[in-house]
């Protein structure tokens, strides 16, 4: 007998040597395929675009944070405007925004959704880069740092996300030191890998990408800078509408951060995330 090989489409091993010995039970051999055909149990359980993927996770804390903002300027101004300074404010800073009910929970449970893409992300990328990186030392130890980094960065957003200011000031203070350096730092490698993928390969999606993360990493270093002035600034001379000033560029901070992140619309946009039955294996 010659050898038979089996796809994915046709009959199990077992079914062909049930066919062989008994060629007339056409029933026996459905009961012996069961009710899902081998084309059924190989189709994908999900299959999402990496772009709809990526746009998903950077909408839940924008709107986790806009909601938060206006929950505090109409229900919790004066509480989340105060400082120790007692001169007018405007603005709640973020670490105000979300450390009172119902805001609180609303930040807790848009970041607590996000957090598990984001770190599904940051190793597609550290992926991607050995990848695109495979015999240049020094770009894959920059991947190595850059996924280092952004592991922290979300790490850091849950610690001060779950330790409000108003519990645990130290906590809270130390993980927003956690995700503002580990951000930075994370924004500055991928620049610079960027950079090096700019100069070896041509696409039109990645240029784009890449001028964008250098736009928004320099927007995003100039707002810390202001932020960290006015802050400064708000302690030693408490100045009416300083710590105003200072929260706006909070914000800016914040927002540059997730359309930093959001550039992985461009860097995956031919992608998909997939959750799919492994393939069986094969007999002959």
């Amino acid at each position: 007998m010659g050898v038979v090989s089996f796809h994915n489409n046709c009959l199990t091993y077992h079914t062909f040597w049930f066919m062989c010995l008994f060629p007339g039970c056409n029933e026996c051999i459905g009961m012996l395929q069961g009710p899902y055909s081998s084309l059924d149990r190989d189709r994908p359980l999900i299959r999402l675009p990496f772009t709809s993927f990526t746009v998903g996770t950077v909408l839940l804390p924008l709107t986790g944070l806009i909601a938060c903002l206006f929950t505090s300027l109409i229900y919790h101004f004066e509480d989340s405007t105060f400082t120790h300074c007692h001169v007018s404010n405007y603005l709640p800073s973020i670490s105000s925004a979300i450390s009172r009910v119902p805001e609180r929970y609303i930040w807790r449970c848009c970041i607590g959704l996000h957090s598990a893409p984001r770190y599904l992300i940051a190793v597609t990328y550290f992926n991607f880069y050995r990848s695109r990186f495979a015999k240049r030392l020094l770009e894959l130890l920059l991947s190595v740092l850059v996924l280092l980094c952004s592991l922290a960065e979300n790490t850091g957003l849950l610690l001060l996300t779950y330790v409000a200011s108003t519990e645990t000031y130290n906590v809270h203070k130390n993980g927003f030191v956690v995700f503002i350096s580990s951000s930075l730092l994370h924004m500055l490698i991928t620049c610079r890998l960027w950079h090096v993928i700019r100069r070896h390969y041509v696409n039109p999606e990645e240029m784009t990408s890449y001028r964008w993360k250098v736009r928004l990493f320099l927007f995003n270093v100039s707002c810390c800078l202001a932020a960290a002035y006015f802050f400064r600034r708000h302690n030693k001379y408490c100045e009416a509408g300083v710590y105003t000033l200072f929260a706006f560029f909070e914000y800016l901070v914040v927002f540059s951060n997730m359309a930093f992140h959001m550039t992985a619309f461009w860097d995956f946009g031919s992608k998909e995330v997939i959750v799919a039955t492994p393939p069986e294996d094969k007999r002959y």
